[in-house]
């Protein structure tokens, strides 16, 4: 996909901006622990904004990014970093409250603790999304959001969303049981949680196929019509609306072999990816392994945006 579908259609992603602040080191240390020999990067970051950043890396067409940084030096650079982006930044706030921040530790495996500072993304409110322009939300569009600015700002802009006919795209992290109701679940047309996150979602472990199709029935309930399980080095589980011998229509999609470095981006980049697959009139199927490859470029660099294939480089990856 070098280039895009005539059916292409805009994409708007609604989330969080943090300035990340990274020590790679031999091991996560325990709690109490203290571990040296570790190297320190600052990199721009945030759910939102890497999800933004790979939309925009894999679409011709500027993707509206809907956020919020404060007017301090991180946020000036953060600012900086994403005018380089193909992305719309006419409704990206500049409030009183300090940028985000997230503390990453990251080991030789490529696995990680993160533990974030909010800012001015716990700031941003339902209000700035009320009053954005109906042209933030184009029918036939799609809208991707995800947990890291506070919930009734997010079901103010998937209610938004909905109402004027886009596709809907939920990234359910950090993992909350607040969305387990059809007030929310009603306006999303794709979750796509992480084992992790779909377990706090219905309450019990996710660690079969049968386990996770169980919770897909659990969420139809709610009214999910379709649920994406991104499962780190093993790809994704894809459910459909719909009943198989396994409980669910499903299909699972590898992922292809890396040599991973750092995972910290991996689900954003699958989420800004997906978005653009839909958006562009891929099919659903098609959409998602396209997205699973791009996740995987990532995490065989360091960093969350730095990490983010371009459309050229998911399309060479076999």
């Amino acid at each position: 996909m070098s280039e895009e579908s005539p059916r292409s259609r805009p994409v708007t992603v609604l989330g969080s901006i943090n300035q990340d602040l990274v020590v790679r080191s031999p091991r996560l240390p325990a709690l109490g622990e203290t571990v040296t020999g570790g190297t320190f990067h600052q990199l721009s970051g945030g759910k939102g904004a890497n999800q933004a950043v790979a939309a925009a890396r894999s679409c011709e067409m500027p993707v509206t990014f809907i956020a919020a940084i404060g007017n301090d030096a991180f946020g000036r650079e953060m600012l900086d970093a994403l005018r380089t982006e193909n992305l719309k930044l006419d409704h990206l706030l500049t409030l009183p409250e300090p940028t985000g921040v997230a503390l990453i530790l990251v080991d030789h495996e490529g696995r990680n603790l993160i533990s974030v500072a909010s800012g001015a993304n716990a700031a941003l409110e339902p209000e700035h999304i009320t009053n954005l322009p109906e042209s933030v939300f184009p029918s036939g569009g799609v809208l991707l959001t995800n947990l890291e600015t506070p919930s009734e700002t997010v079901l103010t802009g998937l209610q938004r969303a909905k109402a004027a006919g886009m596709t809907t795209i939920l990234n359910p992290a950090p993992a909350s049981k607040l969305i387990r109701n059809p007030r929310w679940l009603n306006l999303i047309d794709w979750l796509t949680p992480n084992e992790t996150e779909l377990a706090l979602l219905v309450d019990h472990p996710v660690d079969t196929l049968l386990d996770a199709a169980s919770a897909f029935e659990t969420l139809r309930g709610f009214g999910v019509q379709n649920l994406v399980l991104t499962r780190g080095s093993e790809g994704i589980v894809v459910f459909t609306d719909g009943v198989s011998e396994t409980g669910a229509n499903h299909r699972s999609i590898p992922a292809p072999k890396v040599e991973a470095i750092d995972t910290t981006a991996a689900g954003d980049a699958f989420n800004g990816i997906l978005a653009v697959g839909l958006a562009s009139g891929l099919p659903p199927e098609q959409a998602c392994e396209r997205a699973v490859r791009g996740a995987s470029l990532s995490v065989t660099r360091m960093g969350a945006q730095p990490s983010i294939p371009t459309a050229a480089e998911i399309d060479a990856l076999e």
